[in-house]
């Protein structure tokens, strides 16, 4: 049980931080400069993971092991950052803005999830997008 448990922690917890520290960035700052000092100490702790935790200790044996999924990952990561940092200088509240965009989310994933890996959508689920789609317009009030 607690190997199903602690990931969803570290992600929330994780998740509590990140949404803090993007509404924190300065707005004088460059958001891109931002990223590039958030992602020259992404890398260095990452690769300090690397060793301490794997048991394969060729970096880039690893590394010519990856497919698209990293680059487009990156990318991703990026655009989801800069995403954040935007939303916030925009003048969304921290208590409004990370549930719209995970409720908004949650509903494109539903559909992604259907479509490209032919999983099986519940009653409940479906409950789900309604009851998301009603938060949507409560929250945002729209």
């Amino acid at each position: 049980m607690v190997q199903y448990i602690w990931p969803i922690l570290v992600v929330i917890a994780a998740n509590t931080f990140y949404n803090i520290c993007a509404k924190s960035v300065p707005e004088n700052v460059n958001s891109f400069a931002a990223l590039t000092v958030v992602y020259g100490i992404a890398a260095v702790v990452s690769l300090v993971l690397f060793f301490i935790t794997g048991e394969q200790k060729n970096f880039f044996t690893e590394v010519a092991r990856l497919n698209w999924a990293s680059v487009v990952l990156g990318i991703a990561i990026v655009a989801l950052e800069f995403g954040y940092i935007a939303i916030y200088r925009a003048g969304w509240k921290i208590t409004t803005a990370s549930l719209v965009a995970n409720l908004s989310l949650a509903v494109v994933l539903l559909i992604v999830g259907v479509l490209l890996y032919k999983e099986a959508v519940s009653v409940k689920q479906l409950i789900g997008v309604v009851v998301c789609a009603a938060g949507l317009i409560l929250v945002t009030g729209k």
